[in-house]
């Protein structure tokens, strides 16, 4: 099926176009909209053949005419569409290797990304082109690991046999492992063998298989082993393996994301996957991003320039409000993932030689007389489990008479106090702490009923509805169903009793489940939408719901998170969806709740206090590793970024280390 967002122009005629351009250019100024409007609706044939009849009816050539009446980045993107794919890659490393400085961004996109046959065409554009050797230039012009990668790559000789041995898909990953994780030091030689050499069937059942015997993705060994340009290039090589169009989805967001646009970066990816998977990379973008590839060039670039990329978008997905197979099969894969057991690790430990009497003696020193020693403080807190620090308030009453809790309170202040309070309280008093204030007062915080509700176990859920009732002398399920309403109240009221199922997968059950979440005929009001999902959603296992919404998937080409936001609205849709990422990748949960409480002006620090208190001796571990997956940057430097003082002292200490 062809995937590319630009076709063959019916009823082409290669002369009349030639003239058609022939007389925007002419004379005083050109029809830059004339321009646009051809050939952006030309395949890269046709503009070849433009090129040739442009030249055997006028002696002149129509790049270099093209070039003299444009400017600026139209003008780049324009010439980029009249060049065949081969030449235009030749073009973007010859400019990516010329002069001072190497693009290696530029390298790394092209290399990881092409076919071998795809390689072997630039290879020889580029001799034909320049009269040089490509494999010379880029040896001459990189070094390392990283270059012997391009070298393996340039080779185009990755194999293409979809045979594949399950004996050495699991010899492969085991190879990976322990050149990497269970090696000192690293064989970079064994990644760049079999990243650079086996076929793409065959790579993504190793990196199922290295997931499993690792408990990691294989993305993350790499950011642990490898760094540098070679690092950024084996990444590039996976993320390719996996989905190409995810891969570029991915680049044209950072392209236009933030301050100012990397244009060469848009072009060069716009133009050069306008007829291969275009309309997957579309599809991916809006399910990833929420927002359309469309409305984002539209926002973030002007002019004709706007214009023309426009054109070779070919669609708004936000107007058409669809879900499409590639960002079907890229959901799918990631309910696949989640299914695979990862060992959950929290970033606090219980201290070896703990002495809880010793400890409180630190403390009591630490506030006593003029001033507080708050390094002190964070200090012996930060690095002591929660059923160490109930012992220290115990010992501590017991050596001075006094209550920590109170002592603590009176001598921090800001968002320090709350970070060490929240700490010395067990992890369900400081839940109903946080769901107490969520509804207490005017208003209702429903984002923190969703976090916590939606996120802890039956174990988790029973002890904080015991921790409130001793607290506040009133039942959770009481304050809930008073502070909330409608089908809201309902879901909130149904995790809280705690009686989710625990048992494995049933196959059939899943198979009925997800029939009944994606019928969307039925017009009995005593079955509406939101009761079935609540009916399923709250009440299944997390294994079983994994399997449903795999068969959701399959059964409708839709993600059952697209499906929720498509059909719900409001708190309804904010719980389920966050049902349902907890499901899918809790810890992923977390460091998108993480991200946002930072990113922009100013820091939620209500949100990141409880997240970094409430999971660090649960999943903090790997939530670190989803956080720099998902944002490039790790939770120690944005947290050093985005806060100060022991506020910032005491999160890093929690957090457990720089990724």
């Amino acid at each position: 099926v062809y995937r590319g967002s630009v076709k063959d122009f019916q009823g082409f005629d290669a002369n009349q176009d030639a003239e058609a351009l022939y007389n925007a250019m002419k004379g005083f100024g050109s029809d830059k909209e004339a321009i646009l409007d051809l050939i952006t609706s030309r395949s890269n044939k046709q503009r070849v053949e433009i090129c040739q009849a442009y030249k055997s009816l006028y002696g002149k050539d129509l790049i270099a005419d093209l070039k003299y009446e444009l400017t600026g980045k139209f003008e780049r993107l324009i010439v980029s569409l009249m060049r065949p794919p081969a030449y235009g890659d030749a073009k973007e490393i010859k400019d990516a290797i010329s002069g001072v400085g190497t693009d290696e961004k530029c390298l790394i996109e092209i290399l990881a990304s092409r076919t071998n046959q795809q390689i072997h065409d630039l290879v020889a554009a580029y001799k034909d082109a320049y009269e040089r050797d490509l494999e010379a230039d880029i040896v001459g012009d990189t070094s390392g690991h990283f270059k012997k990668m391009l070298v393996v790559l340039l080779q185009g000789a990755r194999e293409e046999d979809n045979v594949v041995s399950e004996d050495l898909v699991e010899q492969d990953a085991k190879d990976l492992l322990e050149a990497g994780e269970l090696k000192w030091g690293t064989d970079e030689a064994q990644f760049i063998y079999i990243l650079g050499r086996r076929s793409r069937q065959h790579l993504r059942l190793v990196f199922d298989e290295y997931l499993k015997i690792a408990g990691k993705p294989i993305e993350r060994s790499i950011r642990g082993e490898l760094s540098g340009d070679f690092e950024k290039l084996m990444l590039a090589v996976v993320k390719c393996i996996r989905s190409p169009a995810e891969y570029f989805a991915e680049r044209l967001y950072k392209a236009m994301k933030g301050l100012g646009t990397r244009d060469n970066t848009l072009i060069r990816i716009m133009v050069s996957r306008s007829e291969i998977d275009m309309l997957d990379i579309r599809e991916v973008f809006r399910t990833k991003y929420e927002k359309s590839l469309y409305n984002m060039i539209k926002e973030d670039t002007s002019g004709e320039y706007k214009k023309a990329l426009l054109k070779l978008c070919g669609g708004d997905d936000d107007a058409a409000g669809e879900f499409f197979p590639e960002a079907a099969q890229v959901a799918y894969r990631m309910w696949e993932l989640s299914a695979v057991k990862v060992e959950l690790r929290g970033t606090v430990q219980p201290a070896g030689d703990f002495n809880d009497d010793g400890d409180a003696q630190v403390l009591r020193k630490a506030m006593k007389g003029l001033g507080t020693d708050e390094g002190a403080i964070i200090e012996v807190l930060t690095k002591r489990s929660n059923a160490q620090r109930q012992q220290i308030l115990k010992a501590y009453k017991a050596h001075y008479g006094r209550d920590l809790m109170a002592d603590l309170k009176s001598e921090l202040s800001g968002s320090l106090a709350k970070l060490i309070l929240g700490l010395m309280l067990t992890p369900a008093q400081y839940d109903a702490k946080q769901l107490r204030k969520a509804v207490e007062g005017a208003g209702t915080d429903e984002s923190v009923l969703i976090e916590i509700m939606a996120t802890r176990n039956n174990q988790e859920i029973r002890a904080i509805n015991e921790a409130y009732q001793e607290a506040y002398h009133k039942s959770l399920e009481d304050d809930l169903s008073s502070d909330t309403s409608g089908h809201f109240k309902r879901i909130l009221v149904s995790l809280a009793l705690g009686n989710r199922d625990e048992g494995p997968e049933n196959l059939t059950q899943a198979h009925e489940d997800a029939k009944k979440l994606a019928d969307v005929s039925s017009n009995d009001s005593s079955d509406s939408l939101e009761t079935r999902f609540l009916s399923i959603l709250c009440t299944r296992s997390y294994p079983h719901l994994c399997r449903v919404f795999q068969e959701f998937i399959k059964m409708t080409n839709h993600d059952v998170e697209h499906a929720i936001k498509k059909r719900m609205s409001g708190d309804v849709r904010d719980a389920f969806v966050a049902i349902v990422r907890s499901v899918k990748n809790k810890p992923a949960f977390f460091a998108d709740k993480l991200y946002k409480s930072m990113k922009g002006a100013g820091t939620d620090e209500r949100t990141l206090t409880r997240i970094m208190i409430s999971r660090s001796e649960i999943d903090l571990f790997n939530i670190r590793g989803e956080f720099i997956d998902l944002f490039d940057k790790s939770l120690h430097h944005m947290i050093e970024k985005d806060t100060s003082g022991d506020y910032r002292k005491a999160l890093l200490a929690l957090c457990g280390g720089e990724d």
